[in-house]
């Protein structure tokens, strides 16, 4: 009898849209998207990209029909219509925030983009860890222009840090620190930002 275990996949969508700067992946469960401002992965060629998710959103996959208000909850639709499920998708977009070639992980665009159909998965808590190490990240997050609410990111990276335990008081303090350098010492941003901090308990 065969008693090997069942693992469950650590990938949860694949790439359909690709530049240096960041990608666009489908999940492959329409109801899932990874949570705002966490650190996902791609890897192939012996080459680790890591991506912070920004942007999320589900919707028709077919440009003739779209969902409507039915007044009834999804359980209901989903004993009841099941098929209007089918032609839902969720997809979600990554800026890319640094490589890792030879176990080193490095602050910038990789020489290439991640191929379309490459498998995305959370990173690790050890990745996230040393990834998290260095706020020199944050360099390459205010370069993209693209993204809007970048406060707002900022402060859902740091949430997501404190929810796998990594969020530490000289890790804040570094992070401050650089982003007074990137955003010209400006004072009252970084004052308001120190102020959600500690109105998220994230600081003391």
């Amino acid at each position: 009898m065969n008693t090997t275990k069942k693992t469950k996949s650590p990938f949860f969508a694949e790439v359909i849209e690709s530049s240096l700067y960041g990608w666009k992946a489908q999940s492959w469960e329409w109801n899932f998207s990874p949570s705002f401002g966490s650190l996902v992965t791609l890897e192939a060629n012996n080459r680790i990209w890591f991506g912070i998710v920004y942007q999320s959103a589900t919707g028709s996959s077919d440009p003739a029909r779209h969902p409507y208000a039915y007044q009834k909850t999804s359980g209901e639709l989903m004993a009841e219509q099941p098929q209007i499920f089918n032609f839902l998708q969720t997809t979600f977009e990554c800026v890319t925030v640094g490589f890792s070639e030879h176990e080193k992980i490095i602050y910038q665009i990789a020489p290439e983009p991640p191929k379309i159909h490459t498998f995305v998965q959370y990173a690790t808590t050890e990745q996230a860890r040393t990834f998290f190490a260095s706020p020199l990240y944050l360099s390459i997050l205010f370069q993209a222009t693209h993204i809007s609410h970048l406060d707002e990111l900022l402060l859902a990276i740091m949430w997501n840090q404190h929810k796998m335990g990594l969020l530490h008081e000289d890790k804040i303090t570094a992070s401050l620190e650089h982003l007074s350098l990137l955003t010209g010492n400006d004072y009252r941003r970084i004052k308001l930002f120190m102020q959600r901090l500690e109105a998220n308990n994230l600081i003391h």
